[in-house]
């Protein structure tokens, strides 16, 4: 379905614009690379380039603070503009509109057909109005016919904001009006800041329906039962979430409704940098699929071949690509109520243990810390083990105060009688530069383990740090693995990082203690 002319449906944009409606891929390739300077690889890939902004823009990123907002938002974690910011803005985005050619979507975010969000993507760039066909789900020929949307997203990377008169920092820019239901994107070309601004929008919603939305991968067995992984960046959320022997229902976010875990996405997003076959042979075929969006890869201009090793562009280069390209993704992209829910952190200390089982309150406790560690080199001016905490495993994309979310999953997870577990996929026998990393191929022994039940056959010891069960025998895991204690040659230097970590948990816990009940900070580390 093609349009051009069509009127956009949402206040303020009253105006014709040059719009070419609901593409076919095959078009937006044909003018990427016509008009927008991006290349075909070696198979087949669309190869871009974002220019100086190759991840999300988090410090250019606000919300309007208006009566719908204001007691909803969490504003201590959220920066804002006034409505009449807004209004300056969007005249500016109207103005800036009228000499452009415009790319529409009619999409979908969300698998779940109850609590899916019907979002209108305009975009200035044919390659982004591909990496939106990919990243949202598409309405079939006959919703077409009836299609509303209750938001709009415009994104302008050639749109630049003014400090002054905008209420914003830089010439980027993502503004979100939740009360005209409208996102405006610009001064940016990364293309993520389209995806997130959906899944922003879709954590403020869901929660007044009762349906948790999570930064999280999702797979599920062959008896629809899910499970759920929780994990920031190194953590190793995409990769244990690949099983071969599981169906993957999405790698990023979803939802979690009495009807059970649906994608927010149609399509993967996935980190490129160091990409190998061998350990990840499904992402690395999508570089030689036509479809794949590669972004920001060094490609050799003669052959047309990646080196994914090389980082000249970005760290955080990035390929895109539909979900279908992966051989036992669902097709659905829903599965029923989870059966395991897995918490992933990399822990540089070395102190917690490779696998553990947490209550609901413990889970919403570690849920609202939302732990992992850098390690040394990883950043200017880090010489040592720097414990991160980004609460509900996602915090720039959650805009009300954690402790909704978290009391949300602790209901569902009581409520479903979801088994929780804490993984830690980082160093054991002594902390980062002293012990190693652990095995992957003991984490996804344990990890089977815990998915088949097969765990708690044996018996379980209470940690004596963080007070959580640990399985004191899994087959094919070595026992000393079991407890890090035992794996350090020098246990009183693992008594007092462990201590250590266990104060860091705490403190970092102290801002949530005034929206927490009892017993969930009853479920805090125990401090000596």
């Amino acid at each position: 379905m093609t349009s051009i002319h069509r009127k956009l449906g949402v206040t303020g944009f009253d105006n014709d614009y040059d719009i070419q409606w609901n593409w076919a891929p095959a078009r937006f390739y044909e003018a990427a690379v016509r008009f927008e300077g991006a290349e075909v690889a070696t198979g087949g890939a669309l190869v871009v380039k974002t220019g100086k902004h190759t991840g999300r823009s988090a410090t250019d990123k606000f919300v309007v603070r208006d009566d719908v907002t204001e007691d909803k938002v969490w504003w201590d974690a959220t920066d804002h503009i006034t409505p009449e910011q807004f209004e300056a803005l969007r005249e500016d985005f109207e103005a800036h509109m009228q000499s452009l050619t415009l790319y529409g979507q009619d999409t979908f975010g969300g698998a779940d057909i109850e609590h899916r969000l019907p979002v209108q993507i305009i975009t200035e760039y044919a390659w982004h109005g591909l990496f939106v066909h990919h990243l949202l789900r598409q309405p079939t020929t006959d919703e077409l016919k009836t299609y509303q949307a209750e938001y709009t997203i415009i994104n302008l990377p050639s749109f630049r904001a003014n400090p002054a008169k905008h209420g914003v920092r830089s010439e980027t820019v993502i503004a979100v009006n939740m009360k005209d239901k409208i996102v405006l994107i610009g001064g940016t070309s990364y293309a993520g800041e389209t995806k997130k601004s959906v899944f922003s929008i879709m954590n403020y919603l869901l929660p007044e329906k009762r349906v948790m939305p999570m930064h999280c991968s999702v797979n599920v067995d062959d008896e629809d039962n899910g499970a759920i992984f929780f994990g920031l960046s190194g953590t190793g959320k995409t990769t244990l979430s690949a099983n071969p022997d599981r169906t993957l229902v999405g790698d990023d976010e979803h939802g979690w409704s009495e009807n059970g875990l649906f994608n927010f996405e149609g399509g993967c997003y996935a980190k490129m940098i160091n990409l190998s076959e061998e350990a990840e042979p499904e992402i690395f075929a999508t570089s030689k699929m036509w479809g794949t969006i590669l972004e920001n890869v060094v490609m050799d201009p003669h052959t047309r071949e990646f080196d994914f090793s090389d980082d000249t562009l970005a760290v955080n280069s990035r390929g895109a690509y539909d979900l279908t390209a992966i051989p036992n993704a669902s097709p659905t992209g829903r599965c029923g109520q989870p059966k395991n829910l897995v918490m992933l952190t990399a822990d540089a200390f070395g102190v917690l243990p490779p696998i553990s089982k947490l209550t609901p309150q413990q889970a919403m406790y570690h849920f609202l810390s939302g732990y992992t560690a850098k390690v040394a080199g990883t950043e200017k001016g880090v010489v040592e083990p720097t414990a991160t905490f980004s609460a509900c495993f996602g915090a720039p994309f959650m805009p009300r105060h954690p402790a909704i979310y978290g009391e949300l999953l602790r209901d569902l997870v009581a409520e479903h009688d979801v088994q929780c577990w804490l993984v830690n996929t980082g160093w054991t026998g002594g902390g980062y530069g002293t012990g190693h990393r652990m095995p992957i191929k003991a984490t996804r022994t344990m990890l089977n383990a815990a998915l088949d039940g097969s765990i708690n056959d044996g018996e379980f010891r209470r940690d004596e740090n963080f007070g959580i069960m640990v399985p004191m025998t899994i087959q094919g895991v070595e026992s000393k693995l079991l407890n890090p204690r035992n794996t350090w040659d020098d246990k009183t230097a693992y008594d007092v990082q462990a201590q250590k970590l266990v104060n860091m948990f705490i403190e970092n816990f102290a801002k949530f203690e005034d929206r927490v009940t009892e017993d969930v900070k009853a479920a805090a580390p125990i401090s000596a």
